[in-house]
């Protein structure tokens, strides 16, 4: 039994799964399915919020092929995923004001017109711990989904939607550059 050990090692090693990256102590895995189609991350970014600069969440980017072209990327012909892990607890109510914030700085002509889905992301909204997960992913032809720590909470239809909430992260207004950054793959 003791000459096994090291090949039982060595079985183990192999069997773990690889993981793409890791940001401020948050690991997350190279590809995930959503739709039936495979999505790769494409990168990952830090949202540090007020002056002092604290962590917030890493945010990770799947996309169906890499690319830093981020009006490529909001475009409704393409399936992507948003993972939002959380390092720090988020209250609902600071949710809501980033998600309303985000809205006001990149949602352009267009603010008007998805309002309403942005109301129902912000009804979906539930305070977050530190190691809970946030998740938007875009189909196109059926919307984007929310998930709230593991759990299904909102589906909100529209092409216009979707290019503003993921302008959020790679529009002209990001909450810090450095996240966009990341997410767009501009700082391997």
């Amino acid at each position: 039994m003791r000459r096994l050990a090291p090949l039982f090692g060595a079985v183990l090693v192999l069997a773990v799964p690889a993981f793409a990256g890791q940001l401020a102590g948050v690991t997350l895995p190279d590809e995930t399915e959503a739709g039936g189609k495979t999505l790769v991350l494409n990168g990952l970014g830090l949202r540090e919020a007020t002056l002092l600069m604290m962590d917030v969440y890493v945010a990770g980017l799947y996309l169906e092929s890499k690319t830093s072209d981020a009006s490529a990327i909001l475009a409704p012909d393409r399936a992507k995923r948003l993972v939002l892990k959380f390092v720090r607890s988020v209250g609902r109510e600071k949710l809501v004001e980033a998600w309303d914030e985000g809205l006001d700085k990149n949602g352009g002509e267009k603010r008007e017109a998805v309002a309403g889905g942005f109301a129902r992301l912000n009804a979906a909204m539930a305070d977050v711990k530190k190691g809970d997960t946030l998740v938007l992913t875009f189909l196109p032809g059926e919307g984007t989904s929310v998930e709230v720590k593991g759990k299904p909470v909102a589906t909100i239809e529209g092409d216009d939607f979707q290019s503003v909430l993921f302008s959020i992260w790679l529009g002209a207004n990001p909450p810090n550059v450095g996240l966009r950054d990341g997410l767009l793959g501009l700082d391997r």
